[in-house]
């Protein structure tokens, strides 16, 4: 039966594949997208704009509210998980 069924499923082999690639991709990038080490970097990042002036508080305040709150979502993974 194993036979028969990898010849019948072959011509899927590529939906197949895509569908893998397309998982893995996701998967990295929530990581990224929630990674504490990757959001520190840029709550970093943020305070050197705001700094020189290149953002405005305003913007500050959105973007830094928005990366605090990936940091305390639930759900998702955090240092060491």
């Amino acid at each position: 039966m194993g036979l028969l069924k990898a010849i019948l499923t072959a011509p899927l082999a590529p939906v197949h594949f895509v569908e893998w690639t397309a998982q893995q991709v996701l998967d990295s990038a929530e990581r990224e997208l929630y990674d504490p080490s990757v959001i520190r970097q840029r709550l970093a990042e943020l305070a050197e704009k705001v700094d020189s002036g290149e953002i405005s508080e305003e913007e500050f305040d959105r973007a830094e509210d928005e990366l605090l709150s990936r940091l305390s979502e639930p759900g998702q993974p955090q240092d060491g998980e």
